[in-house]
């Protein structure tokens, strides 16, 4: 799904784009291979997002966000705290409390690692997002140093709420509108389709 948010007075608005990856590792720029314990056959994939090692695979939400940081006079700092403070209020709204490390972005719930932000920006604009473990199969973290950290845990959405029915495609339209709001755009409805202009 992409949500375009445009402006009149400008060639291309902000987007945000939500996909799900066929299973992968990938290695940001500051990425070691010696946090890649065992691939087994899952491919490796070198990106020009920050950060180090993660896995993405299906079950996970992963959310691009491809905004004019420039003119909204945001650093990168600024950014990891909006898309922070959305993927807490996310979580809030299933009840499930949610917090953040300064030291190591991304957001944690009890010590585990539930949402990991990997970013880059070039010319004023950001690349690349998050991921969101909603429900999958978490074994290939085990497989790995998550985000560089030996021993870190890793947990999803699923393992936290009673309902997982259509929990993948609610917590994505959750998290779209909660970043939405914090960028102070038009929130979209539930039953939007798979591309939607706000």
């Amino acid at each position: 799904m992409q949500y375009i948010a445009n402006h009149p007075e400008k060639e291309r608005g902000d987007e945000i784009w939500l996909l799900s990856h066929k299973p992968v590792f990938t290695l940001g720029q500051a990425g070691r291979p010696e946090h890649l314990l065992s691939r087994g056959a899952i491919p490796v994939v070198q990106t020009d997002r920050g950060g180090q090692v993660t896995y993405h695979g299906p079950g996970q939400l992963v959310i691009y966000l491809l905004l004019d940081l420039r003119k909204r006079k945001m650093g990168v700092r600024d950014l990891v705290d909006l898309i922070e403070a959305g993927i807490v209020k996310t979580l809030e709204d299933y009840g499930v409390s949610g917090c953040t490390r300064r030291e190591a972005p991304g957001v944690y719930v009890d010590n585990a690692k539930i949402a990991a932000l990997g970013l880059r920006v070039r010319k004023g604009r950001s690349y690349h997002g998050l991921s969101f473990n909603i429900d999958m199969d978490l074994e290939p973290f085990r497989r790995i140093d998550p985000c560089g950290y030996q021993g870190m845990q890793v947990t999803q959405l699923a393992d936290l709420v009673a309902d997982r029915e259509l929990l993948m495609k609610h917590s994505a339209t959750r998290l779209v509108n909660n970043l939405l709001a914090l960028l102070g755009y038009q929130q979209i409805e539930s039953n939007n389709s798979q591309t939607g202009i706000v």
